[in-house]
C-alpha cells in the first residue's frame, strides 16, 4: 500500500476539488506522486474524480473512523476494550482470527475504512467501498465452550438493534439468523449482517471473532453487485453517516449483551429477540442446502436459538447455517 494513499483521501474527505498542486505542497512531494497513491486508491475500488484544471475530488463528502469519536461514544466502557483503526484491510474477520490464534487480547475491536474481501455467512462476500459501509470485528473470549454459545448470532442482532434505536433509527428488524432488516417498498432489504467464527473447544475455554457490517451509503454500482435487496443508513437517517460515533454506540451494546449472554445464555433475551424478529408468526420457506424447500409458519425461537417452524408436518427445529429463510410471497 502507498503510504500516501490513505493521508491523501482523508485530504479529499470534504468532497471539494483539490488541485494536484495543492495535495502535492501540502504533502511536501511531486504531483505525479499523488498520482501515483491515486492510482492505488482506484484500484482497490475508491472512485475518484479528476478534472483538468480544478484537481481531485470524492464523488461525495465521506467521514472516516476516527479513535476519539468512538472512544467518547463508547463511554465509561472504553476501557473494556482494544481498539485497532486500520485503513484497508481484506477482512476484518480474517485479520482478527489470526490476531486471536496468536493471543489477542479479549475486546479486541479492528475496524477497517476500506474492506476489500469482506465475508459473510456461507461463503458469499460482503460489498463495501470507502465510505459505504462500517465493516468491524470484535474478539469476545468466554470461559465456556463453543459448545454453550449457540444463539450467539441472535444475541449480537439484540445488541445491534438496541444501539440502532437508541440513534432514532427503529425501523430495523431481525431476520433469523444473523441479518437486520428494513421493511421498504413492500419487501425486506438487508441493511446489516453477522459472520461470527469459533475457535477453542467445545467444552471451553473459546473465543468468537464477531464481524459486523452495516451499510451506511451504498453507491449504485455497489447495489448492483449485491444478490439481494439492500437498504442503507442514508435511506432511513441521514443524520448517523459519522461511522466513528455508531461504532462507538454499538460497542457499548455489544458489551451489555455479550456479557449477559455469558452469565445467562440466550434465554435471557429471547423474547425481546421474537419481538424484533421480522418474519414472526408469519408463513415462511426454508431452503435446504440440498435443494428442498419446507413451508411452515415461523413460531420464535428455543432457548438455544434454533428456530421454530410450524409445518404440516409439526413444529420443526431449523439450526444456524443450515437453511436459508425467506418470506412466502
Amino acid at each position: 500500500m502507498n503510504s500516501l494513499t490513505f493521508p491523501i483521501l482523508r485530504l479529499l474527505a470534504d468532497g471539494r476539488f483539490h488541485s494536484g498542486e495543492a495535495v502535492a505542497q501540502h504533502f511536501k512531494v511531486s504531483r505525479t506522486t499523488v498520482w501515483n497513491a491515486l492510482q492505488e486508491a482506484e484500484a482497490l475500488g475508491v472512485r475518484i474524480y479528476s478534472v483538468r484544471g480544478r484537481g481531485y475530488r470524492l464523488p461525495e463528502p465521506i467521514h472516516l473512523l476516527d479513535r476519539e469519536t468512538i472512544l467518547e461514544a463508547i463511554g465509561e466502557q472504553r476501557a473494556w476494550f482494544k481498539l485497532e483503526l486500520h485503513d484497508h484491510l481484506e477482512s476484518t474477520n480474517s485479520y482478527l482470527m489470526k490476531q486471536a490464534a496468536q493471543g489477542a487480547a479479549h475486546a479486541t475491536c479492528v475496524a477497517a475504512s476500506l474492506q476489500t474481501r469482506g465475508r459473510g455467512r456461507r461463503g458469499r462476500s460482503w460489498q463495501a467501498g470507502l465510505g459505504a459501509s462500517l465493516t468491524f470485528s470484535l474478539l469476545w473470549r468466554f470461559q465456556s465452550g463453543a459448545a454453550a454459545l449457540s444463539g450467539l448470532s441472535l444475541a449480537v442482532g439484540v445488541a445491534l438493534t438496541r444501539a440502532l434505536r437508541s440513534l432514532g433509527i427503529s425501523q430495523t428488524q431481525l431476520k433469523w439468523p444473523n441479518d437486520l432488516v428494513v421493511q421498504h417498498q413492500g419487501q425486506y432489504r438487508k441493511l446489516a449482517g453477522i459472520l461470527i467464527e469459533l475457535q477453542g473447544d467445545m467444552e471451553g475455554p473459546s473465543a468468537a471473532v464477531i464481524g459486523i457490517g452495516i451499510n451506511l451509503r451504498l453507491p449504485e454500482q455497489v447495489k448492483k453487485h449485491i444478490d439481494q435487496p439492500a437498504i442503507d443508513l442514508a435511506a432511513l437517517n441521514e443524520e448517523w453517516q459519522r461511522p466513528g460515533y455508531l461504532l462507538g454506540v454499538l460497542l457499548r451494546h455489544l458489551a451489555e449483551v455479550l456479557s449477559a449472554f455469558e452469565q445467562q445464555g440466550f434465554i435471557a433475551m429471547s423474547d425481546e429477540w421474537t419481538g424484533y424478529h421480522a418474519y414472526h408468526n408469519q408463513a415462511v420457506r426454508m431452503l435446504l442446502p440440498d435443494g428442498r424447500e419446507t413451508q411452515g409458519v415461523a413460531r420464535g425461537v428455543a432457548d438455544d436459538g434454533i428456530l421454530l417452524v410450524e409445518t404440516a408436518g409439526g413444529l420443526q427445529r431449523f439450526s444456524s447455517g443450515e437453511i436459508s429463510l425467506r418470506g412466502v410471497v
